[in-house]
């Protein structure tokens, strides 16, 4: 599985991060408010944030997010922890311009991807914060099922570990 590929459709287009792209993606996570429920809540701090940005190139499964009718940067998201013997990936650390919130850009993301990945797994999880309330929301109306918990290693807190299953897709 190329956890990298060019993914578009009419709304958004997602392509490789690449490290030009900290600019414009920090633009967009300087905004406080962005992180209000988030476990990492200082990821607005430059500093925070280049952390997470470099650990998302290393990933090599991080996206920019690119509105395709405006062409202009919208956010990042990324697949990590392939696993091909048990079939699943995890969808994750997406983070959109709070001017798109309420809209539909987080599912159409959320679904190009899926789309893709289940024709390489059988499961999708994602990993949300406990008290990131508008996540888990987002993630219980893409179908998302709460089947257990999971520490985050950059943060004390606990994340829900939800999960989409390709035959209930």
């Amino acid at each position: 599985m190329n956890l990298q590929p060019i993914l578009h459709n009419e709304l958004v287009t997602l392509i490789p991060l690449q490290k030009g792209d900290f600019d414009e993606l920090y633009n967009i996570a300087s905004d406080e408010l962005l992180w209000e429920q988030h476990p990492n809540n200082d990821r607005f701090k430059k500093e925070v944030f280049e952390e997470f940005f470099n650990k998302a190139i290393e990933s090599k499964g991080a996206f920019k997010i690119i509105d395709t009718v405006s062409n202009q940067v919208i956010g990042s998201t990324r697949f990590y922890n392939y696993d091909a013997n048990l079939k699943t990936i995890v969808i994750g650390y997406t983070f959109i311009d709070r001017s798109l919130w309420g809209t539909n850009y987080n599912s159409t993301v959320k679904h190009l991807m899926m789309d893709y990945a289940f024709h390489f797994v059988e499961n999708i999880h994602f990993h949300v914060g406990e008290t990131n309330f508008r996540s888990q929301k987002a993630v219980e109306k893409l179908g998302g099922k709460k089947i257990g918990e999971i520490k985050d290693d950059t943060s004390p807190k606990t994340n829900w570990i939800y999960e989409i299953n390709k035959k209930s897709y």
